[in-house]
């Protein structure tokens, strides 16, 4: 088992001008470490081990409720959509990307019956969402598939 890097995200609870597309491009092809500790330097590693190794990655997101774990999925998803994009082919990762909001909204009824007040969060989710995103062989995205699983079964 080899462990990579490890990015720990606070959530500023406000909008951050640190997200955008420009950021994308500059710390796209970066080496790590080249440029401050950010997502899409994680998501940079990975994208360049898979191309470099011919192998999968993935990129683990943890943390308490509210501490923004979608949002960073989303951001990742969004990098590798952006730097994995050829002008002919750019409708299946744009898919993708819009495809978030909807599993979004589909995971609400399952919170709504699945869900536990703990100590630290009145409304604390007993599921976790794995998404694979799949690349051909130019690594340009060519699908992904999302899947909910139950974490604790002892507290539902």
């Amino acid at each position: 088992l080899v462990v990579g890097i490890i990015l720990v995200a606070i959530n500023p609870y406000k909008q951050l001008p640190i997200y955008g597309d420009a950021i994308i491009h500059a710390y796209s092809g970066q080496n790590m470490g080249d440029m401050d500790p950010h997502i899409f330097a994680v998501a940079e590693e990975a994208y360049k081990q898979m191309a470099r190794n011919n192998k999968n990655q993935s990129i683990i997101v943890s943390g308490e409720s509210g501490a923004g774990k979608t949002v960073s999925a989303r951001y990742t998803m969004r990098y590798f959509a952006t730097v994995s994009k050829s002008s002919s082919n750019a409708h299946v990762e744009d898919k993708v990307l819009a495809s978030n909001p909807i599993t979004e909204a589909s995971f609400t009824p399952i919170k709504a019956v699945g869900n536990a007040k703990t100590t630290r969060n009145d409304n604390s989710s007993r599921f976790g969402k794995y998404t694979e995103i799949s690349f051909d062989q130019n690594y340009q995205i060519i699908g992904a598939n999302m899947r909910t699983y139950l974490l604790e079964k002892s507290r539902v």
